[in-house]
Formats: C-alpha cells, structure tokens, sequence
C-alpha cells in the first residue's frame, strides 16, 4: 500500500508543480510571448492544441478528444500496474512520473482546450519543440521505465552437477 501511495505522490507532486508553472506563464506571459534566458533557452507561450511537439496541432479538433481518451486510458493501466507488489522502486518512479505526466496535460485539455508549453531550447531560430513540466516528467518517467526493463535478474538455475571430458594424460604412440 505504501510503495503504490509513492507512486501516487510523485504523479500529485508533478501535477502540482506543472500546473504552478503553467500558471505562472499564462500569468506573465501573452500567448507566443519569449522571454530569453540564455542563449540557448527562452521561456515562451506556446498553447498546444495537438500532441507531443505539436503533432496533429492543424487538425480541425479531434484531436482534443482523442488525446484526453489515450491520456485516461494509459493512466487507467498505470493505475493497474501499481497494484503489481512485485515492481521496484524505479518502475514506481517511473509509472508514477508518467501518470503525474499524463494527467497534468488532460487536465490542461479538459480546462484550456489546449496545453500550455513553456520551456523552448533552441541553437539561434532551430529549436526543438516547446514543452513544459508534464512533457518533461513523462520523457524522465519511460527512461526510468526503460532503464528498469534493462536491468538483469538473476536467473535461478538448478543444482547439478557438470562434467567436463578431458584428454587423457596418456600418450599413445603410432609407429
């Protein structure tokens, strides 16, 4: 029960911060505002109708519904998964980060119609994509997933007993 309440308290912990800092931005901020911070990094406004680094953001609105539904469902099986005693501590992590992830943007979706990006890194005008908080945990969140997939078990392998053939140490001779 505890190790499962972790998880929850990493995803309400990135709901929190994500939609803090979201609010933040919409609060100092006009929609497509930049503000740089460094050479490489500016604080912006982006509002996000499609998917992640604005996929599908040009279709005429289904979009919405779509993602909301896929957002809900993974959290649903995120939710399942947590049940499981037999996963670690970083598949915890994980799971909980990108459900924290997942939800943060629905939520984002279901009030605004649209998700608020912030965080733009970028080498003169190219860039990569805006993105925010959620985005951020949900990337964090399948590496820890992926990392945690990576590790080897021990695999137990039962008790016998192995003979190796050697050579004979005597010599025959072929005259």
């Amino acid at each position: 029960m505890l190790k499962r309440l972790f998880a929850l308290g990493i995803a309400a912990a990135v709901i929190v911060f994500d939609q803090l800092s979201k609010s933040w931005i919409m609060q100092h901020f006009q929609p497509g505002g930049a503000q740089r911070v460094t050479d490489f990094f500016d604080l912006v406004y982006a509002r996000n109708t499609g998917a992640a680094f604005s996929l599908f953001a040009d279709q005429p609105g289904w979009q919405r519904i779509f993602f909301i539904a896929i957002a809900l469902l993974a959290s649903a099986v995120i939710l399942v998964l947590l049940q499981r005693k037999s996963l670690s501590l970083m598949a915890r992590i994980g799971l909980g980060l990108v459900l924290g992830g997942a939800l943060a943007n629905v939520f984002d979706r279901l009030t605004l119609g649209y998700v608020v990006d912030f965080l733009w890194f970028h080498i003169q005008q190219y860039g990569w994509p805006a993105f925010n908080v959620a985005d951020s945990a949900i990337v964090l969140g399948a590496a820890f997933l992926i990392f945690d997939g990576m590790k080897t078990t021990p695999h137990h392998t039962p008790n016998t007993k192995t003979t190796v053939d050697r050579p004979s140490d005597e010599v025959t001779r072929c005259d």
